[in-house]
């Protein structure tokens, strides 16, 4: 578990509205000069952009998951939605997820992230941050697999169901 996270959490339950504020600046390039401070707070060194942009998010969207990973948060997102899915076309979360596993690591991977967060946001979808930080500090194929296997998962068939096949 992450030190950061755990002072985090602490702020959180605290209701530190203005140290939360000034950690949201950190994903806005003209104020991340704004999140020095607070990072500081939490133990969280400067040039580590990984960490420092999870905490950003942690800031955005304070509902946190303990388990799964963010392929299983954006297909909650998708059933949130009402999004179905059908034989020939992709649902508007499937095509944005599919951008999101083709990011290259930095700028490109944490504008799709974070789209993907507030969109979690929106629909009341908790995020297991703890997951995303390793996720992202680790992107790389086996991460994106991780996520596309949680995201496109079998449904599970009850009992009473017959399976065509």
């Amino acid at each position: 578990m992450s030190v950061f996270l755990e002072r985090l959490r602490e702020y959180k339950k605290k209701d530190n509205r203005g140290m939360m504020a000034n950690l949201r600046c950190i994903l806005v390039e003209s104020k991340k000069h704004r999140a020095w401070p607070a990072l500081n707070r939490l133990g969280v060194a400067i040039d580590d952009d990984v960490s420092a942009y999870v905490v950003g998010l942690f800031a955005t969207h304070l509902e946190e998951a303990s388990s799964g990973n963010f392929g299983d948060t954006c297909r909650i997102i998708e059933q949130r939605r009402g999004e179905n899915r059908s034989d020939d076309k992709l649902t508007q979360t499937e095509r944005r997820f599919q951008h999101l596993l083709a990011a290259e690591r930095g700028e490109e991977l944490y504008e799709r992230v974070m789209r993907m967060v507030l969109m979690a946001k929106s629909q009341g979808v908790p995020v297991n941050f703890e997951r995303l930080k390793t996720d992202l500090k680790f992107w790389n194929d086996r991460t994106k697999t991780e996520w596309a296997a949680a995201f496109w998962r079998p449904e599970i068939v009850s009992a009473g169901e017959e399976v065509d096949v």
